[in-house]
C-alpha cells in the first residue's frame, strides 16, 4: 500500500470517527484549554518564525521538521522537532505531526522544516505533504497556519506563496 493510499485511509478515518475523539475527551477529562504562562513569542508572520528558528535550523546537516504550538493569539506555548530525517529527505506522517497540538489542546500550529541544500525551495512532495497536513488538521479542529522551509539564512513561507 502506498503511502498516498495510507494517508487517504487516515483522512478517512479521521473524518468517520471524528465524533468518537470528542467522546473520548470527554469520557478521559483530556484538557482541551490548559492553562499556560505568558510571554512567548508572537508569530505574525514568517519573519517571526525565522527569528525564532532559523539560526538553529539552517545550520543543520540533516533535514528536521518541527512544529510550533501557538494559543488563540498566536503565541508559541512549545515546540517540537517531530522527525530528523538525512541530508535529502524526511518521512512526515499527518498524525505524528499534529499529534502534539492535539495533547497540548492548541488551536494553531505552524509546521517547519529545513532545507539542508540552503535552498528553502519547496519540493512537490513538500507541498503534497503540506495540503495533507492542512486536511487533516481541520479535520480535528486545528488551524494549520503556515508551512516554513527554512534554507541557510533564507525562508519560503506556503502562505505566502499561495500553496497553503
Amino acid at each position: 500500500m502506498s503511502a498516498t493510499t495510507h494517508t487517504d485511509a487516515l483522512l478517512e478515518a479521521l473524518r468517520r470517527n471524528l465524533h468518537v475523539l470528542n467522546e473520548l475527551a470527554v469520557r478521559y477529562e483530556v484538557e482541551t484549554d490548559p492553562g499556560r504562562a505568558e510571554g512567548g513569542p508572537s508569530i505574525t508572520g514568517p519573519e517571526d518564525v525565522h527569528r525564532l528558528l532559523g539560526a538553529e535550523m539552517g545550520a543543520l546537516c540533516q533535514e528536521q521538521v518541527r512544529v510550533l504550538l501557538l494559543d488563540r493569539r498566536n503565541r508559541v506555548v512549545g515546540q517540537r522537532v517531530i522527525y530528523q530525517g538525512n541530508a535529502f529527505s524526511s518521512v512526515v506522517r499527518p498524525a505524528e505531526v499534529l499529534r502534539p497540538a492535539v495533547l497540548e489542546g492548541v488551536p494553531h500550529l505552524i509546521v517547519a522544516h529545513n532545507h539542508p541544500s540552503a535552498d528553502p525551495s519547496p519540493s512537490p512532495q513538500d507541498v503534497k505533504v503540506t495540503k495533507e497536513l492542512a486536511e487533516a488538521a481541520k479535520l480535528l479542529g486545528l488551524e494549520l497556519l503556515d508551512h516554513v522551509v527554512i534554507g541557510g539564512d533564507d525562508t519560503v513561507s506556503f502562505k505566502d506563496r499561495g500553496l497553503l
